[in-house]
């Protein structure tokens, strides 16, 4: 049987001394699953866009990324829409870690996915 974690590329991402608890999370679950699941978060906002702002494709590349940016640091719905798509690609012993400091967390992945997004909508 296929697990969660089969589905995952590893990335190979270096750890150091100095590399925190959070971000050795970040790089092993965060990042593997934000690469696994790119099309749909990018479906999903080019989607959400469209109804938002009807001439969304018309936007110059700045306009786009303020956009995003925006979008989903103030859209509560969406912003949550896209960390429950994360955090249900976690494992049980993910799920654990997640809520040991879930607020830094959704930063970090809402941040990760609004680069992710500006990088493909230019």
């Amino acid at each position: 049987m296929t697990t969660k974690l089969d589905l995952r590329e590893n990335l190979n991402l270096p750890n150091s001394e100095t590399t925190t608890p959070a971000e050795i999370f970040q790089n092993q679950t965060l990042r593997p699953i934000l690469k696994l699941q790119n099309d749909l978060y990018l479906s999903l906002f080019i989607n959400y866009a469209l109804r938002q702002k009807a001439d969304f494709s018309l936007l110059s590349a700045f306009k786009k990324q303020v956009f995003i940016e925006q979008s989903l640091q103030k859209d509560a719905v969406l912003k949550n829409t896209f960390i429950g798509m994360t955090i249900g690609m976690f494992t049980l012993e993910e799920l654990e870690t997640y809520h040991s400091d879930s607020k830094v967390f959704n930063k970090r992945i809402i941040t990760m996915l609004i680069e992710r997004l500006k990088n493909q909508m230019k």
